[in-house]
């Protein structure tokens, strides 16, 4: 199990408990956190699941692919952070994990 906390627009922290094997995105949906609209469902194909991921998790969450780079040019103020939620594999290596939701997603 990983503890994985969202941090809203407004400084506001939701922590969850995510189940290796799951995605970032699939966490913050199935414990109803505001922010994270999941339209495509996982897809990669909507960038409603954008979010910031901490500096001190940037390694450990890897570099986003092609397809994810692509999809993030649709997203609300991108920044070298910038990564889609639905793309980012739960581990027990990412507990601890802090991801700041954007104030919009588009």
């Amino acid at each position: 199990m990983a503890r994985i906390t969202f941090i809203q627009h407004d400084g506001t922290e939701n922590t969850v408990d995510a189940e290796p094997g799951m995605t970032v995105m699939e966490a913050a949906v199935k414990n109803s956190i505001p922010g994270i609209a999941a339209e495509c469902g996982g897809a990669c194909a909507c960038a409603t699941c954008h979010v910031y991921v901490d500096k001190a998790w940037r390694e450990a969450t890897g570099q986003p692919e092609q397809m994810e780079e692509d999809m993030l040019d649709f997203a609300f103020d991108i920044r070298p952070e910038s990564r889609l939620s639905c793309q980012i594999r739960v581990t027990e290596a990412l507990d601890g994990l802090k991801v700041r939701i954007p104030e919009k997603q588009f």
